[in-house]
């Protein structure tokens, strides 16, 4: 799930190809279009605003920038690239596909917005993050990224001491309900349609994890907006402040397979991303993907970091390629 974040001032879209478009204008596809701007690469990011941890009031686990509002981290880094020269463009995507290689041989892509705007790019970075599929429980979904959360070290130390809940949704759930035990000693496990085996039902005995089996019918709203509990199938009332949930993690792939990028299924049907290798590249020629899209359990500052490598490693290979056509053009001048 994400929400839209306010539009803010879009740079035009060059009709000159440049050498590498960006799409998605996240941590990582911001870091990646600084470390290519700093480098004095064309570089253009599409952005659709509506970043994965939009609800949040702000991030955390990112040394120095801890506590800073997403919107405000993205504020910043899309300055950050324009102070370099690089365009960011808000716009979605509506289809990426390889073109015409140049006369000189080189990759060469074309990325269609919505509005039909097109741009010509060189290589292309893959940086659109995923989204967060809830399972569907009345009341659950508008509390998201407040009362709701899933990540304990994102949101964590904002939940230390509440009564929480999880609501388990696979496998994943129980090592998720063992990482919110270290942050509460009140923790309730609503089995729902999982299942729970002895051995696991005896730890959880153990580090005194409350098991309730019968299914949750309703996530009740509190007086001050917040979560006052849930309601379960018997009409029995739980109360709890907190529920955390293991999203299903789905790679957002919104106009994009143009570019016939592999995917791959997360174990425990916790979703899917796309495959990447070392430095974010992939079995396409000339695109990469870094972030959320391809690690779907990066916080920002991972997230960031993929970014940067990728944005160097895709720097390097264009240095190459420049050389190399620059060393053609000079034997075919020679021979002439």
């Amino acid at each position: 799930m994400a929400e839209a974040i306010s539009t803010y001032a879009s740079d035009v879209l060059p009709d000159e190809t440049v050498d590498v478009v960006v799409i998605g204008g996240g941590a990582a596809g911001l870091n990646g279009a600084l470390m290519l701007a700093r480098s004095r690469r064309s570089v253009v990011v599409i952005d659709s605003g509506t970043p994965r941890n939009a609800p949040a009031e702000a991030m955390h686990g990112f040394i120095v920038l801890d506590g800073t509002p997403p919107t405000e981290l993205l504020r910043r880094g899309r300055e950050q690239v324009r102070q370099y020269g690089g365009r960011v463009v808000f716009g979605e995507v509506a289809s990426a596909e390889p073109a015409v290689p140049s006369n000189e041989g080189d990759l060469r892509f074309t990325v269609t917005l919505a509005d039909g705007r097109a741009l010509t790019a060189r290589r292309v970075l893959v940086a659109t993050g995923l989204r967060d599929v809830l399972p569907y429980v009345p009341g659950l979904a508008e509390h998201w990224g407040r009362s709701v959360v899933h990540c304990p070290y994102c949101h964590g130390w904002e939940v230390r001491d509440e009564t929480i809940g999880v609501l388990a949704t696979g496998p994943a759930s129980v090592h998720h309900a063992l990482l919110f035990r270290q942050l509460s000693d009140d923790l309730v496990y609503f089995t729902g349609d999982t299942e729970l085996d002895e051995e696991n039902r005896a730890r959880f005995a153990a580090r005194g994890i409350r098991i309730v089996d019968t299914p949750v019918d309703e996530v009740v709203k509190a007086d001050d907006g917040g979560i006052a509990g849930v309601r379960l199938a018997d009409d029995t009332f739980v109360a709890r402040r907190i529920l955390a949930v293991a999203t299903q993690m789905q790679a957002r792939t919104d106009g994009l397979a143009g570019l016939k990028l592999p995917m791959e299924d997360l174990p425990d049907n916790m979703g899917r991303h796309f495959a990447s290798a070392m430095a974010g590249t992939t079995e396409v020629p000339g695109v990469w993907v870094a972030g959320n899209a391809t690690d779907p359990i990066a916080q920002v500052g991972a997230s960031a970091a993929a970014g940067a490598l990728a944005g160097a490693h895709i720097n390097a290979l264009l240095a190459a390629a420049d050389t190399d056509a620059a060393l053609a053009a000079a034997r075919g001048a020679a021979t002439a």
